[in-house]
């Protein structure tokens, strides 16, 4: 994989708990190359909500539950992040963090944090591991996908995909943001809203299936650089849809993901 270290946003300024970014073009995609890619975006919240964590001191808790709703298109314009307290605790605490752009909110998330606790010796129920990456050969997604986003990714199939049916592994070739580490939490979570993308039922020529948000539920926190996307994407007969995925590293199965999708043909100048 070729490195390279521009990172999907620049950091602009930093204002007490809000901060200014610039995207840059590796989020383009991939409904409209002229609009970010959410998927970046959903690891941007997560590194925030870690820097904000990180300036209140060690406080012994964990992320077990990341929900993002998106309210309007992304431009490639500068926007805020701005992350706060909605409920506090010393066990569990509830943060919420708003993406402005143009004026307006145009993403939500809240992340629920919870104690860490020694259960090492009732853990259980997780799936089984998947075939590591090495076992997959690349495949190009630009294919299906324009955008910089999608050149961003290196996506490997394990098997043969099927409508609406993958497992693959995934990992981007540029960091969060620009100059700046970021915890795995953060890089795999900028990578699962691919799923929906990476798993077509139907030709994104002929229809649109946009996800309107993004639940992910964790019962460990993931390592490593690469996802792996065990994913099935269901279509209904009127419109809605849902994707939904295990969520893998290669230390196997730590979480689920879910997505609400909304299903309409693809006008003839879209």
């Amino acid at each position: 994989m070729t490195e390279q270290h521009d990172g999907y946003f620049v950091r602009l300024d930093q204002s007490g708990d809000s901060a200014r970014f610039q995207p840059t073009p590796h989020t383009g995609g991939a409904w409209n190359v002229r609009e970010q890619h959410i998927s970046p975006m959903n690891g941007l919240i997560v590194h925030e909500v870690e820097r904000f964590c990180a300036r209140r001191g060690p406080d012994g808790m964990a992320v077990s539950r990341i929900s993002v709703d998106i309210l309007g298109v992304l431009p490639l314009d500068p926007f805020e992040v701005e992350v706060a307290v909605v409920r506090p605790g010393r066990t569990i605490e509830l943060l919420e963090a708003t993406v402005v752009s143009g004026g307006r909110a145009a993403v939500r998330a809240r992340v629920w944090r919870a104690v860490v606790l020694d259960t090492e010796k009732i853990a259980g129920g997780e799936d089984a591991p998947l075939p590591g990456p090495e076992t997959a050969a690349p495949v190009d997604l630009e294919q299906v996908w324009p955008g910089g986003y999608i050149r961003s990714i290196e996506a490997r199939p394990v098997g043969t995909p099927e409508p609406g049916r993958v497992t693959a592994w995934i990992r981007a070739k540029v960091p969060v943001a620009a100059g700046e580490d970021a915890s795995s939490l953060a890089r795999l979570s900028g990578l699962v809203d691919t799923a929906n993308g990476a798993s077509v039922r139907e030709s994104p020529q002929a229809w649109l299936f946009p996800n309107v948000d993004l639940t992910i539920h964790l019962f460990r926190q993931p390592v490593g650089h690469w996802l792996g996307l065990d994913t099935t994407v269901v279509f209904g007969p009127s419109g809605l849809g849902t994707t939904s995925s295990a969520l893998h590293d290669t230390a196997g199965h730590f979480g689920h993901a879910q997505q609400t999708l909304t299903i309409r043909p693809r006008p003839a100048s879209a």
